[in-house]
């Protein structure tokens, strides 16, 4: 049966300047499936991710050219309304970011930027949430208490339940567990996998274990190209590529 694809990007070019980062990108990433975007440092890797909800454009002097389809709308047409794009994706940042409040009103945040005022309904969202991060039982009994005394590793699955909890369509993940302790990233990458029955999901990663572990499709981007692209078990067994072959072997890094 054919995969359905979330996200199709369409001759995407991006410069910073004069300099022409991401090359010629024609890609469709799979809906309701984890998709994990791998390469060297400075490949544009992250400035790919960034494509996805106009986080690029938050960079001075970048430059967008081509189209990035989200369930058929073209995220970069001039009439497309940014807000509601960053809404249909949640972001998790290489480090967690949690608003400077209590751990409720972290979660209450965007429901209520989006017009929820019932206390009720706002318990409700947030119980839920939590619980999809596999954080309620143990933040549920000091819910008023600031987020930032939480440890790292509650933070970023905090930060999870924030960007669910305003029912986007996709997860963006840049290095979600790359400052987490193992424990940690295991809690994440094992929601991850939870999650896709529900969400498309997408995520940078410098490392290959994790994607073999988790990911089921792959994009292999070099010196802002992308150079292959599969099945993950494709990709890291039977790479057609010699930069492929090259990177997965540890040649190239």
């Amino acid at each position: 049966m054919e995969q359905s694809s979330h996200i199709k990007v369409k001759d995407l070019n991006v410069y910073y300047g004069q300099n022409h980062v991401l090359k010629n990108i024609n890609i469709e990433i799979p809906n309701n499936q984890i998709t994990a975007i791998i390469g060297p440092s400075g490949c544009g890797k992250t400035t790919l991710l960034k494509c996805f909800n106009r986080l690029i454009e938050s960079v001075d002097g970048v430059r967008v050219t081509g189209e990035v389809l989200v369930g058929g709308e073209n995220i970069y047409d001039p009439k497309a309304e940014v807000t509601h794009i960053r809404k249909k994706m949640g972001l998790l940042s290489q480090r967690p970011f949690p608003l400077p409040m209590s751990i409720y009103d972290n979660i209450a945040y965007g429901p209520k930027i989006h017009g929820e005022r019932n206390k009720k309904e706002l318990d409700r969202i947030v119980e839920h949430y939590l619980k999809e991060a596999s954080l309620w039982e143990e933040v549920k009994d000091r819910l008023k208490t600031p987020a930032g005394s939480l440890s790292i590793g509650q933070q970023q699955r905090l930060c999870l339940a924030r960007g669910l909890a305003v029912e986007p369509d996709i997860i963006l993940g840049d290095e979600p567990t790359s400052a987490l302790d193992p424990q940690s990233s295991r809690h994440i990458e094992q929601k991850f996998i939870e999650l896709k029955e529900k969400y498309s999901i997408v995520f940078v990663t410098h490392i290959l274990r994790q994607a073999k572990r988790i990911a089921d499709y792959l994009i292999f981007i070099h010196m802002g190209e992308i150079i292959e692209c599969g099945p993950t078990k494709e990709i890291l067994e039977n790479p057609k590529e010699k930069k492929t072959q090259d990177y997965v072997l540890g040649i190239i890094s």
